[in-house]
């Protein structure tokens, strides 16, 4: 087989096993990397690389096997634009945390949010009691946003961390 053949081979199916093994581990975890994350990304793109490139460590079996990476990465962004129920696979949705000033308990406790990291997050957007909100949504990409005051909407910016019980654990 032609070694760069098997480059591309090994590469997609590499990307694709990552891309499965986030989802099912929780994608949104990647907007909120502590420690213990990076040093598991860091360990996990030292593990796959000779899984990509085998023992073809040339300038041209590593460009071949980033090239795979971003056509990959590219046509599936293209199809999470076309096709929503692909989209919908691939992504979390946003999850309502307070409506009118009233909390989901359900959902906070499902994406395990403290009230402590609520109020931090309702601070970080200036906002002192749980009544003054109007609406605070956990986003796709791990960002609790929150709106207090129609009139006088502010941007801000509050990314979730998350407190990790142990090293391996992404969820």
């Amino acid at each position: 087989m032609n070694p760069y053949l098997d480059i591309i081979i090994r590469s997609a199916a590499v990307y694709l096993f990552m891309v499965i093994a986030l989802r099912l581990f929780g994608k949104k975890e990647l907007s909120q990397l502590n420690t213990a994350d990076v040093i598991l990304i860091l360990l996990i793109s030292n593990s796959v690389q000779n899984a990509m490139v085998g023992s073809n460590t040339s300038l041209y079996g590593g460009m071949a096997a980033a090239t795979v990476l971003f056509t990959i990465n590219f046509i599936l962004k293209k199809l999470m634009f076309r096709f929503k129920k692909f989209s919908d696979f691939m992504q979390e949705k946003p999850e309502i945390l307070i409506h009118d000033g009233n909390l989901d308990f359900k959902a906070l406790s499902k994406l395990n949010i403290s009230s402590d990291e609520l109020k931090e997050a309702m601070r970080e957007h200036g906002i002192e009691y749980f009544k003054d909100v109007k609406l605070a949504m956990l986003e796709i990409d791990g960002n609790i946003s929150i709106i207090s005051d129609l009139e006088n909407l502010r941007q801000t910016h509050y990314k979730r961390r998350r407190i990790h019980k142990n090293l391996a654990g992404i969820n």
